[in-house]
């Protein structure tokens, strides 16, 4: 199998989103965690590559103010929800019609959001995320915006040091990461009513980053907990997260 190649797309505010794709077949629509990049999350660990064997199309945009997507740097680039426009911007372009939709992390968040406003994937994976992540976010977008703040002045032992070794790591722009920070919405637990398409929850067995996997499976209206081994981070690592995407994309019920 190649490797992805790579298209720009314009979205709602004209901030160009790369978008890479891989294989050719039913498209499915990755969306990436917190800091990291369609390559990170994705196709470096095999899991795109799994999806394109296994007769999918894995389209995979860096989300604003990460990888090779646009970051601006003025305020008014990031509005409440911005996460969620560009997706539906991106779907919107490419013209997809029957499609599945797959989050990580940050990526979950973003998902879910974008099926609450309006986006009707056949299939919905939200992957390490848990019930009171999707309606907490102001807590974890504090921690990281601190981590941000003290950036250069964090050292080992800090519970900020492996975010920013993270953000070290892929060379984030802190001025626009920071930003979006402040522009990702809450989820009221009630308004999960509204994702009634069939939706994995997928996550690490050592990962409660965003709280309890099974609660958010157990408050959707079709959902289902599925675990893999590995922590928050570790889990993206481990090749059982594409063998699960694709085991459940497989399923036409």
């Amino acid at each position: 199998m190649s490797g992805p190649t790579e298209q720009t797309i314009a979205s709602f505010d004209g901030t160009e989103l790369a978008v890479h794709r891989m294989g050719a077949g039913r498209p499915v629509v990755l969306l990436h965690g917190l800091f990291s990049s369609a390559e990170m999350n994705w196709v470096r660990f095999g899991h795109a590559g799994k999806l394109a064997d296994a007769g999918f199309e894995a389209i995979m945009p860096d989300l604003r103010a990460h990888g090779s997507s646009g970051k601006p740097h003025d305020p008014e680039s990031y509005p409440p929800g911005v996460l969620a426009r560009d997706a539906a911007a991106l779907v919107a372009a490419l013209d997809l019609d029957d499609y599945d939709l797959v989050g990580f992390s940050l990526g979950a968040r973003t998902a879910a959001r974008a099926v609450i406003e309006g986006l009707s994937p056949r299939r919905l994976v939200l992957a390490g995320m848990g019930l009171e992540g999707l309606a907490g976010w102001s807590g974890r977008s504090a921690f990281f915006i601190d981590a941000i703040d003290r950036f250069d002045e964090v050292k080992r032992g800090d519970p900020a040091f492996m975010p920013v070794s993270f953000m070290k790591t892929m060379k984030i722009d802190r001025v626009a990461a920071r930003l979006l920070l402040q522009a990702v919405d809450d989820t009221d637990p009630a308004e999960l009513a509204k994702i009634a398409m069939p939706t994995m929850v997928l996550c690490g067995d050592k990962d409660d980053d965003n709280g309890s996997a099974t609660g958010l499976a157990e408050a959707l209206p079709d959902g289902r907990h599925v675990e893999i081994p590995g922590t928050h981070m570790g889990s993206v690592t481990e090749g059982a997260l594409g063998d699960e995407l694709v085991r459940f994309l497989r399923n036409s019920g």
